[in-house]
């Protein structure tokens, strides 16, 4: 892995905030990537955090927020279904951040709520899923490096 620091975004305040979301889904989807079976959804803290699991969550997350979808059992989206291998959740992850990123490109006013939804505003809303998976990137990171080595952003 390399080390990418922070983007250049453009001045604007949606630009910075999609720019730095963008940012954060490229790094937390190159943790998984290439990550070896079993140990992409072996826990390798007591907590019982794997790899696999960070980037299901943040996906449902990310449908939650954006999409409206409701989600029931906020503790199971932390674990990818067994026959789900890297890939499979990588790439699910990939529709859900183009989906969103459509439905974001056509709207700009961040104090508006998020479409379809009484609130939050979209600002609240991208701000909480850069916090939100920049919070479990580093969790990745940390996670990681356990499993082979593997370190950067």
């Amino acid at each position: 892995m390399t080390d990418n620091g922070p983007p250049r975004t453009g001045n604007t305040e949606v630009q910075t905030l999609r720019g730095f979301l963008d940012y954060l889904r490229t790094s937390i989807i190159g943790k998984v990537e290439g990550a070896p079976e079993p140990d992409v959804r072996t826990a390798q803290v007591p907590s019982g955090t794997n790899l696999l699991g960070l980037l299901n969550h943040v996906t449902t997350v990310e449908r939650w927020i954006f999409l409206g979808d409701h989600v029931s059992d906020w503790p199971g989206t932390f674990q990818a279904a067994s026959e789900d291998g890297v890939d499979d959740v990588v790439e699910r992850y990939r529709s859900v951040i183009h989906k969103v990123n459509d439905m974001l490109d056509g709207f700009t006013d961040l104090d508006a709520p998020v479409p379809g939804r009484d609130s939050p505003s979209l600002r609240w809303a991208l701000t909480h899923m850069i916090e939100e998976i920049g919070r479990h990137a580093g969790h990745a990171d940390i996670l990681r490096e356990l499993i082979d080595g593997a370190t950067g952003r």
